[in-house]
């Protein structure tokens, strides 16, 4: 796979959260993984720890496990999405919703047919450290996942940073063979080649909303 015709700035700009344009019958190349993940570790590490760990799943009976305590822990979400449907306050805050509970629920359906994971992980574990210790912690391995992620939309594969599974982290700890008490998972990255390529930015708030100088 090439990489495509795309400029630094058309990466970042649309490096979308991939859900139902995943081309769930392609087979994504173990080397096409491989070289995003080595761009991914030119990503800063605090001190140089490098103390991140990737964890590339291909796996069936891996993946479908790992994606019924995806189900599971979505099941709650279900039951929060249905309440902020029926209050949503306007039309135009409905289909925003609808649109945001449709794609989520598309993955949670068909997870088990995304042909890759990779699972950021990191050694040691946010519980009981102080604010300076888990930024320290989070800011080893959040970085190098973005970087992941930017270059795999660069080769044409798209993704989306998952969290729901870490419900039940121990579990996964447990199909993955994770040493739970020593490595913590931040995450789940369903990878796979998108349909079409054509991503366009997201609508953002505007910069003034979010941008404060010299002070708050």
């Amino acid at each position: 796979m090439s990489i495509l015709n795309l400029s630094f700035d058309e990466v970042l700009n649309t490096t979308r959260s991939v859900r139902k344009r995943l081309d769930l019958t392609r087979p994504v190349e173990p080397e096409i993984i491989d070289e995003c993940l080595t761009l991914a570790l030119q990503a800063p590490t605090p001190g140089d720890a490098q103390n991140w760990h990737f964890l590339v799943v291909t796996d069936p009976a891996k993946r479908a496990a790992l994606a019924e305590l995806h189900r599971k822990a979505a099941s709650q979400m279900r039951e929060r999405a249905k309440n902020l449907l029926a209050n949503a306050p306007d039309e135009q805050t409905l289909a925003k919703l609808q649109r945001m509970a449709s794609s989520a629920f598309y993955l949670v359906d068909h997870l088990h047919e995304v042909p890759v994971y990779v699972i950021p992980c990191v050694e040691g574990r946010a519980e009981n450290l102080s604010i300076i210790e888990q930024a320290g912690l989070w800011g080893s391995i959040i970085p190098a996942t973005w970087s992941f992620m930017l270059a795999a939309r660069s080769r044409g594969l798209g993704t989306v940073l998952t969290g729901s599974h870490l419900v039940y982290e121990r579990e996964a700890a447990e199909i993955l063979g994770i040493p739970y008490d020593q490595i913590m998972q931040i995450a789940l990255i369903p990878v796979a080649y998108t349909i079409g390529t054509d991503f366009k930015p997201a609508k953002r708030k505007p910069l003034a909303e979010v941008v404060h100088r010299d002070r708050w």
